[in-house]
């Protein structure tokens, strides 16, 4: 039915449309913008209690092991150890035990050599930092520590003898004491944190996603281009979800309480690495759609139903795969997906038309292996869904049946069927009614 309203009703609808979209936005925003800060409130919680447990436990035990002294560094090597990023602490403590072993070593040989005094002092920390750099390729905890013990060595070891092992033994008691407590005291969930890294790029995926579709409903080129960079901003999502990958693989590698959880891991690291090229799917598929806009392509409205369906598989994928229950309702969805997209090939796509089903194709089966199907599984059930769709547009043309050919002995048989009739008749090759008279 037409709308029969008048002009000015019909640009108010249109600006309170805009304006409700707008104000779901910025409440979605709003609310994820608190959870992020909830995160972070929680992490900087469980990271302070390990710092300061560890710190203490580092300088009790350096006092009572290691004899009388201010063993500073005992605490703070156990401080840094916890301090760095998840997932790299085991890595921190064997570069902080390397750096100070290095600085020991490179300070006390030119001190030997060069003597002590200030210029000396400058050498020693460069040819440490050099080396350091060297070994490590990058700035680090290595690094530092090597620094740091070259100047304790150079100014301090001509005063006070002995620094080298207390400062060997205080980071090894530190850097133990602190992946002790990371490991047995304060475990983190693995399975928690990767949870909460991916839900920004699930977030971001559905709801892209269902903006990509009714865009290229509503043929508008602005809001896919707006799709597409919002969909490229999401590196540091990524990122985020690579050093939650890296600091579950720690902790259930070297805590004993989160080893029951090596399975559920290696399982969720397999669909991230899935989920990730799904990103990098849709990204693809939000510029094909902008360019088929661009040159005015035919748009059936199968495509943008097929990219609902594929976000919509994006939010059950999660949700079942939270819970642990099998993703039947993923698998579905993503059978319709590409069903869709199998019939709007059919109906008549251009170039990009095409790239853009082969694009929704490749999502549902990365879509499907983050599933937890295996690949040759995923690619037979979109392959034959799409073929479904397709069928239903242009059902497949009946090959007309050709008599075949016959065999040798079949015409070996005729031949001598042929010769039989023959001598019966009389004369070879003579009509029946030709017969001469007898």
């Amino acid at each position: 039915m037409a709308d029969d309203r008048p002009p000015a009703d019909r640009d108010r609808s249109r600006l309170d449309a805009t304006a409700e979209r707008a104000i779901r936005k910025v409440r979605h925003r709003g609310g994820e913008a608190g959870r992020i800060r909830a995160r972070q409130w929680e992490v900087t919680l469980v990271i302070s209690i390990q710092a300061g447990l560890a710190a203490a436990i580092a300088a009790l035990l350096a006092k009572n092991l290691l004899g009388p002294g201010a063993h500073v560094f005992a605490p703070a090597a156990a401080v840094g150890t916890i301090a760095t990023a998840i997932g790299q602490r085991a890595r921190r403590t064997f570069e902080l035990l390397g750096g100070v072993a290095l600085g020991i070593i490179i300070g006390d040989t030119l001190r030997f050599v060069l003597g002590s005094g200030p210029w000396q002092t400058g050498a020693v920390v460069a040819l440490a930092i050099a080396a350091a750099l060297l070994v490590a390729g990058r700035g680090g905890a290595l690094v530092g520590q090597a620094g740091g013990t070259a100047v304790l060595i150079a100014t301090l070891a001509p005063m006070e003898r002995g620094l080298e092992l207390p400062r060997i033994f205080d980071a090894l008691v530190g850097g133990a004491v602190g992946l002790v407590v990371v490991a047995l005291l304060l475990p983190i969930n693995p399975l928690r944190v990767l949870d909460r890294a991916a839900a920004p790029i699930f977030e971001i995926l559905c709801e892209q996603l269902a903006e990509l579709a009714q865009a290229l409903r509503e043929r508008d080129g602005t809001r896919t281009m707006g799709v597409l960079e919002r969909l490229r901003a999401t590196e540091g999502d990524l990122g985020r979800l690579h050093d939650a990958l890296s600091g579950a693989d720690e902790v259930v590698t070297i805590a004993p309480v989160r080893w029951h959880r090596r399975q559920q891991y290696h399982r969720y690291a397999r669909s991230a690495d899935h989920l990730e090229r799904l990103l990098l799917d849709s990204r693809a598929i939000a510029r094909w759609s902008t360019t088929a806009l661009q040159y005015d392509e035919p748009i059936p409205p199968e495509l943008p139903d097929a990219m609902g369906r594929l976000g919509q598989a994006v939010a059950a994928m999660r949700t079942e795969c939270k819970v642990g229950e099998d993703p039947q309702r993923t698998r579905r969805l993503v059978q319709q997906c590409a069903e869709l997209a199998g019939r709007a090939s059919a109906s008549g796509v251009s170039s990009f038309g095409e790239s853009l089903v082969t694009g929704l194709r490749t999502a549902a089966s990365d879509l499907l292996r983050a599933a937890g199907c295996e690949p040759e599984e995923a690619n037979r059930i979109v392959r034959r869904a799409a073929g479904a769709g397709e069928a239903e547009i242009q059902p497949p043309v009946r090959r007309q049946l050709h008599r075949a050919r016959p065999t040798r002995a079949a015409r070996a048989r005729r031949r001598a069927h042929l010769a039989a009739r023959t001598r019966n008749d009389g004369r070879a090759g003579l009509p029946a009614r030709e017969r001469p008279a007898r």
